[in-house]
């Protein structure tokens, strides 16, 4: 499939508001500035609309105009503490305004941002910021502790202020604007983290052209945002799912809503409270909406256009029971953070083929390919490979994905059916997609065999009705007092929480081949 041709993506832009005369002139203005960034998404609105809220948050309301200032003003902070152009700064913070000024700030200083995990613990995330070359952090209050504990001792600052006296605030940062910011700015990506094939976190690069017009209107010619929705995200903003939401709102000049906890009833209330338009959700969340603990005729989802949901597997009854409950407002889009976006599924989509992740994005090829790199035909198995300008352009650490044809591989298998919608099966290796987060067993394993308590570890995953897959680990323990408890403890003081396995089972042997290789497969529960 070919790009989106000028006429298609006007067309995408008219439809969504984007093109009238204030908004053009604003737009002129504001790239004649800060370029073609986040920046000057913020500054359009920031010159049409000030007082619109831009984040709502448990502090409350942010309007454009102020995110603007303050996001000017953080940005000479930001070089105060020494940073130069194309210097990779650190963001460890919680979903909240503070996330959404720091990369604008980081934009405006000509810095790389790049999204931290806060279910890191300090080993891994001591790891990371020695591999990604961070030159400073800018963090939350509660997570200032785990970033003292990596023993590195780089320059940050800390946007929950009224608890700080003696580390250095985002206030602080902000009397700083008096460092010159530069004239001329590129679009500098965020650099987002995922799991290379040991399982360790690891940075993606974006091309410039990933966050370009072309890229930004795929999606916007499928799902009809319009300017100044007001949207609904709980899902971390440092993940590309939650990101992607990010810049979607300030390309629009909408309201970003981010709901104190991720909860479903939270984000319901939400939704309802605020009256959005768009709510941007991972599967477990739609299904825990769903559960027997809530009932959503208790939460007004009448002015609810868009449901866009992405980050792992989507049940089909899920799909269904949302729809026939909701109403046909539900869109699964399929990617990764390598590929970006991939595919959309839309309500019609859904109805007519449950279970498909949809048709190619404008803009994007997908293709199904054999172990040789043939093209295979309708209904056959193969893996996946995706091309497009949203795809990454490479991990920080050098490594790269396979690629076929000029398209990368998803790391997914599946097949086409006739109408040329895309249905994925399943993993081409063995990687753990657990709640939307994705995790490699070995990873796991290497750790609980470094207990002192435990001789051998397989880690594998289970069927689970809420996550899609849990974690099981199974271990032989040559300390009889070691229980259940006490190894999740182990896991979590060393990694994210996500990786903790859910379930630990103790048994005398792990089944192995002749070559002594633990045979995962025949350890599958359901």
């Amino acid at each position: 499939m070919t790009a989106p041709t000028p006429p298609a993506v006007l067309g995408a832009l008219y439809r969504a508001g984007v093109f009238n005369p204030a908004r053009g002139a604003a737009w002129i203005l504001a790239i004649s500035r800060w370029g073609p960034t986040l920046a000057s998404l913020v500054a359009t609105t920031a010159l049409t609309a000030p007082r619109r809220a831009a984040v709502i948050d448990d502090a409350g309301y942010l309007d454009y105009r102020t995110l603007d200032r303050t996001s000017t003003a953080m940005a000479g902070g930001l070089r105060a503490l020494g940073l130069g152009r194309g210097t990779n700064v650190g963001v460890l913070h919680t979903n909240g305004r503070g996330f959404v000024e720091v990369v604008v700030a980081a934009a405006k200083a000509d810095l790389v941002p790049v999204l931290l995990s806060t279910g890191f613990a300090a080993p891994q995330l001591a790891e990371v910021l020695r591999r990604e070359q961070i030159g400073a952090v800018v963090c939350t209050d509660a997570l200032a502790d785990v970033l003292d504990q990596t023993g590195l001792h780089l320059p940050y600052a800390v946007t929950d202020e009224a608890s700080m006296v003696a580390r250095r605030t985002t206030r602080a940062l902000v009397r700083s604007r008096g460092y010159p910011l530069p004239a001329s700015l590129r679009p500098r990506p965020p650099t987002l983290l995922t799991s290379g094939t040991t399982g360790s976190p690891k940075g993606a690069r974006r091309n410039a052209t990933a966050v370009s017009l072309t890229s930004a209107t795929a999606l916007l010619q499928r799902l009809p945002y319009r300017v100044g929705d007001i949207f609904v995200v709980s899902h971390p903003l440092f993940h590309a799912w939650g990101f992607f939401q990010l810049v979607s709102s300030l390309a629009l000049g909408a309201t970003l809503v981010l709901p104190a906890d991720s909860s479903a009833a939270s984000t319901l209330e939400a939704v309802a409270t605020h009256r959005a338009n768009v709510l941007a959700v991972v599967p477990v969340l739609l299904q825990r909406m769903l559960g027997p603990n809530l009932n959503l005729a208790d939460y007004d989802l009448s002015t609810l256009r868009i449901v866009a949901s992405s980050g792992s597997a989507l049940p089909v009854a899920i799909a269904q029971r949302w729809m026939d409950q909701v109403g046909d407002n539900l869109y699964n889009v399929y990617g990764s953070t390598e590929v970006g976006h991939a595919t959309l599924a839309s309500p019609t989509d859904l109805r007519a083929a449950p279970g498909t992740v949809g048709r190619a994005l404008p803009g994007c090829v997908v293709e199904v390919l054999d172990e040789v790199g043939h093209r295979l035909g309708v209904g056959e198995v193969g893996r996946i490979f995706v091309g497009g300008s949203t795809q990454f352009a490479g991990y920080t650490d050098g490594g790269a994905r396979p690629v076929a044809h000029g398209l990368i591989d998803s790391g997914d298998v599946g097949y086409f059916d006739a109408e040329q919608r895309l249905f994925v099966t399943g993993r081409s290796d063995d990687m753990i997609v657990s709640g939307g987060e994705n995790v490699y067993p070995a990873e796991v394993e290497e750790l609980l065999l470094s207990h002192p308590g435990i001789l051998e570890a397989s880690v594998t995953a289970a069927v689970d009705e809420e996550f899609g897959q849990r974690l099981v680990a199974r271990v032989v323990a040559s300390d009889p007092a070691l229980d259940e408890r006490a190894v999740k403890r182990f896991v979590a003081e060393q990694l994210a929480r996500h990786k903790v396995p859910r379930t630990i089972e103790f048994v005398g042997e792990l089944p192995r081949t002749l070559s002594g290789k633990v045979r995962r497969h025949r350890q599958a529960r359901s």
